[in-house]
């Protein structure tokens, strides 16, 4: 965890020797934020003049410059009035600087050299000695505070190590992931598309749809497996729900929300009315709302609910990539109903679900483990409870953790799931989360053994999360060359000529009568397009199909890494086939 903070701030501080060498070069812009984020850093101006690629080299030059006399950083609280006459020409600083006074917050300043910036902290206290390499990487468009309705700034992103090396090896890995973008194999692999009509939401093709309905099928298995029940809930809901499980204060901005007019008539008198909706975000309200239909007994808990309906959420349009960050999704979300003395053993078999859903995709994974945050619902004993829970049983599982205080959502500890794809990079895709108080919220009770009523807990769970985000990660993690059960054609059948069609189809219906996922191409191609063809589309298994194949009723078969595996007969071929969708392999 100290590494990893420490390349934050790394970061960060690289972020600020950006804005000094653009300050340098273009005396006249204006600065807006530079963050550290997951991949790098970055820095939002308002240049007077049109800033080009060609021109981030240059840049790129005055940072290391610059570099070299930032020895030391050091920071101070300043007033109100000291904040507007420092930042008096920077527009942007200054509506931060209003907005953090009137929250009350500490007005800070960072320095390094000659540079000082608005800002909270994490910083190197060395950068000349602790940044050993930087790189520019891009420009964007990006509005000021994520707002189609503000001004569009220019977005500069870098990246910064301690070590040439590391960058070096970083820069290959990026070139790597340019060739595995999945919106590029989407398009290539014909798998789904984006158009402006729905931003953030995607259209899935026929090929995709079978990838996505594989993984969904998987969860669901996964669900009958460990005694889960399927439930599906309404889309729309009244603001109330959300008032009381508390997201309408917490989570409001980020849904899609509208007020529905109406007329009716009443002895003909028309009343004009409005009710306020939301499009569903998540799914925890309307579980609790199914756990509370009705009276509850200890005897049905566990109660393990399961829902993987659409969810909406109002990503802010300068966020959307790809299926990464996406408006409409599903998620294998469901919520466990427990009394408290099944916690412990609930979230020992949630850890081993886990370890089951992502050994078939030869994935290694770590915990994230976020306690109570600043802004949080209930009371801080009922936090502690949770948080010793998740705690002990984390320290005794085997799997690598680490904690990060304040990371909790605002209705209890989470342990988020960082998976680690075949490039080494690291992504957070499930979350588990020990909720004590939307049960209060919600008024939830169950009768004990003794008859008394007693109130439930709950574990929030998604263990592929989005499954829509999870497939984008798939994509690149395999670069489209899915494994056999995974992939949307399993089998593509290459008949030579056109005489060896018949038998190609007749194979074909074979296959499919077994549920294998299989093409013929009948396309007048030579073999060898074909073979190229069905490579591209990374398709696991070709057949081929000429005068020796038809007499011995076999197909040689190639891999589409270009191994060839030779003549089989179609039951060997068929069993191998089943075997290793099985086998998950």
């Amino acid at each position: 965890m100290k590494q990893e903070e420490n390349l934050q701030n790394l970061r960060h501080t690289s972020a600020h020797l950006l804005a000094a060498a653009v300050q340098k070069l273009y005396p006249d812009t204006k600065r807006a934020i530079g963050p550290a984020i997951e991949n790098g850093f970055y820095y939002d101006f308002e240049f007077s003049k049109p800033l080009h690629e060609e021109d981030l080299p240059k840049i790129e030059e005055e940072m290391k410059k610059i570099l070299k006399t930032w020895s030391s950083t050091s920071h101070e609280e300043i007033s109100l009035q000291e904040a507007k006459k420092r930042f008096a020409h920077e527009p942007y600083k200054i509506e931060l600087i209003e907005e953090l006074a009137k929250e009350g917050k500490k007005l800070t300043v960072y320095k390094n050299g000659n540079y000082e910036d608005l800002c909270k902290g994490g910083h190197t206290d060395n950068p000349a000695k602790e940044i050993g390499a930087v790189k520019l990487l891009s420009l964007a468009g990006a509005y000021w505070r994520g707002s189609e309705k503000n001004k569009m700034l220019t977005r500069i992103y870098g990246i910064s190590f301690s070590t040439q090396a590391k960058l070096d090896e970083y820069l290959l890995m990026l070139e790597e992931t340019k060739k595995r973008d999945h919106k590029k194999l989407a398009s290539q692999l014909e798998l789904f598309f984006f158009d402006d009509t729905a931003p953030g939401m995607a259209y899935w093709l026929p090929k995709g749809l079978i990838l996505y309905n594989t993984l969904y099928a998987f969860a669901r298995e996964m669900y009958k497996k460990y005694d889960y029940q399927e439930v599906a809930t309404p889309q729309l809901n009244k603001k109330e729900l959300y008032e009381t499980s508390g997201h309408w204060a917490h989570y409001r901005d980020d849904m899609f929300v509208s007020p529905m007019s109406y007329l009716r008539s009443e002895s003909n008198n028309p009343m004009e009315g409005s009710e306020v909706f939301g499009l569903k975000p998540m799914n925890c309200p309307n579980h609790m709302r199914i756990f509370a239909h009705k009276t509850r007994s200890y005897h049905e808990l566990p109660l393990r609910l399961a829902e993987t309906t659409s969810l909406h959420r109002f990503e802010l349009s300068g966020t959307l990539n790809g299926l990464f960050r996406i408006r409409q999704f599903r998620q294998d979300d469901a919520h466990i109903f427990i009394y408290p003395e099944q916690a412990k053993q609930e979230f020992e078999s949630l850890l081993k679900m886990i370890e089951e859903m992502y050994s078939p995709f030869n994935l290694t994974y770590r915990f994230r483990f976020g306690t109570r945050p600043e802004k949080h619902l209930g009371e801080a004993t009922d936090w502690d409870l949770a948080e010793n829970v998740l705690r002990k049983v984390l320290n005794t599982s085997g799997k690598e953790y680490f904690e990060v205080a304040g990371e909790g959502a605002f209705y209890g500890p989470k342990v988020d799931i960082l998976m680690k794809d075949s490039l080494g990079r690291e992504w957070q895709t499930g979350t588990i989360q020990l909720d004590i108080q939307q049960p209060k919220r919600f008024d939830l009770h169950y009768i004990d053994s003794e008859g008394i009523e007693k109130m439930p807990f709950v574990f929030h769970r998604a263990i592929v999360g989005s499954f829509e985000r999870f497939l984008g990660i798939l994509i690149e993690h395999y670069a489209g060359a899915f494994p056999l059960w995974l992939a949307p054609v399993q089998v593509s059948l290459l008949p030579i000529a056109d005489r060896h069609a018949q038998y190609a189809q007749k194979v074909a219906k074979k296959l499919k009568q077994q549920g294998i996922r299989v093409e013929v191409d009948n396309s007048s191609e030579t073999l060898q397009s074909k073979i190229r063809n069905a490579t591209l589309q990374k398709v696991p298994f070709m057949g081929i199909i000429g005068d020796k194949e038809i007499a011995a009723e076999a197909v040689s078969v190639r891999s589409r890494a270009g191994e060839n595996l030779g003549s089989q007969s179609f039951d060997d071929f068929l069993q191998k086939v089943k075997q290793d969708i099985d086998k998950k392999i």
